[in-house]
């Protein structure tokens, strides 16, 4: 199987903190936190995938994200062969393991009230980017196969740690 995925850093400021959220994966045999996001539907545009997926998981209504203004698609110029192009924040591929997939991260920003427990998900909370940090420092694998590569690139290129 391959899978194509989209992912949220959803950030918000708190006390002159970023926090992003977080939530505990809740399928049988696995308990990882990880971010929103997940795979997209066929022919599924990247964004309204992404939107789908936070508010499933989440509960909150993706707002903004950053880049999208760059989105560019070819609707219009060959009705059976249409084409998006925008900008993530960064890209995954799974290189060894289970499950092949591709994945893009996305920085957005979201509005609403988050639920007790989400599709496939529970506990899930704002977190300040310290506490992520230290999560990760602790024990990278307590996070998601996928989303350990992801956080430590957003930790190293958006907060330079």
């Amino acid at each position: 199987m391959f899978y194509v995925n989209a992912r949220a850093f959803v950030e918000r400021q708190m006390n002159n903190t970023t926090e992003i959220i977080m939530q505990t994966r809740n399928k049988r045999n696995e308990q990882a936190l990880e971010l929103p996001g997940g795979r997209l539907e066929l022919y599924e545009p990247i964004l309204e995938g992404l939107r789908r997926e936070v508010y499933e998981e989440t509960g909150l209504t993706v707002i903004e994200v950053e880049g999208s203004q760059k989105y560019v698609d070819t609707r219009g110029i060959n009705p059976d062969f249409e084409v998006e192009c925008l900008e993530p924040f960064c890209v995954y591929q799974t290189i060894k393991g289970p499950v092949d997939s591709v994945g893009m991260y996305f920085i957005c920003k979201a509005e609403g009230n988050l639920l007790v427990v989400g599709d496939e998900t529970k506990d899930i909370r704002w977190v300040t980017i310290d506490e992520v940090s230290r999560l990760m420092l602790e024990d990278p694998r307590q996070f998601s196969d996928v989303d350990r590569a992801g956080i430590k690139y957003y930790l190293k290129h958006r907060f330079e740690e």
